[in-house]
């Protein structure tokens, strides 16, 4: 009887932490996605300077978008500052600005941001 009450403890134990393993790899890859317009208007700030279709500050997605598919350049790189900039070099300086931002995100976010810049290409 010992060994009986023995066996279903240590199953129980074994299946609980099995279903709590599969559970946390959900949670965790839900918070792995990222949002490129969340990111735009919310952390990155993007928005302050940039709109979808009118040059305000910077020049708009529109614009960003068509000029870099054209150029078959990478917003990534120019974020990470390890490209020069392609669309209007007399405004650079005020976007090093925001370099500090665009830094500290990781790779995902900032493909992220490209791809929401990319969606507004005609």
């Amino acid at each position: 009887m010992k060994k009986l009450l023995l066996i279903i403890i240590l199953f129980c134990l074994f299946s609980c932490k099995s279903k709590e393993d599969k559970s946390e790899t959900s949670v965790d890859e839900t918070a792995t996605k990222i949002s490129g317009q969340e990111l735009f208007e919310g952390e990155g700030n993007c928005i302050a300077c940039h709109k979808s279709d009118q040059k305000i500050i910077g020049p708009s997605l529109q614009e960003i978008a068509k000029i870099y598919k054209d150029n078959k350049a990478s917003i990534v790189l120019f974020l990470q500052e390890k490209s020069e900039p392609i669309i209007d070099p007399s405004q650079y300086e005020i976007m090093k600005t925001n370099f500090a931002i665009t830094k500290s995100m990781s790779e995902e976010e900032l493909k992220a941001l490209e791809d929401y810049i990319f969606s507004f290409s005609k």
